[in-house]
């Protein structure tokens, strides 16, 4: 698993952290019971402090990506599809969100909103 971060994103650093774990669960680069890298070692990897890593590990763990067993370490959770799930239309949500303020401001009509996304999921394009 490589994780890149960036000083200069808007995104907290342990933020992106979890949604490079994240990702890599998505595309199963990280399976069940993979255990991750210890805090202190995904630390010194990246450069930076075992807290925002441990943050980033607390985040993934409340939302039940992973599970953490005392003493033996961090382990990515039995996959629960729904999480998943809810987690991509949460995604798609937003994406739509930012679709619909770009149409209100460039007053295109809902049609043809719509009419491109059945453009798009038949394949047309």
């Amino acid at each position: 698993m490589n994780i890149i971060l960036s000083n200069n994103s808007n995104v907290p650093i342990y933020e992106q952290i979890e949604n490079a774990i994240k990702e890599a669960i998505f595309s199963n680069e990280l399976k069940e019971e993979d255990m991750l890298p210890s805090v202190r070692n995904l630390a010194n990897d990246l450069k930076i402090s075992f807290l925002t890593v441990k943050r980033a590990y607390d985040e993934l763990e409340k939302a039940g990506f992973i599970k953490t067993v005392q003493g033996k370490g961090s382990y990515v959770a039995p996959k629960n599809i729904e999480l998943i799930k809810e987690e991509k239309l949460k995604e798609i949500q937003d994406y739509i969100e930012k679709i619909y303020s770009i149409s209100k401001m460039a007053n295109i009509p809902e049609e043809e909103v719509k009419e491109l996304f059945r453009i798009i999921f038949e394949g047309d394009l």
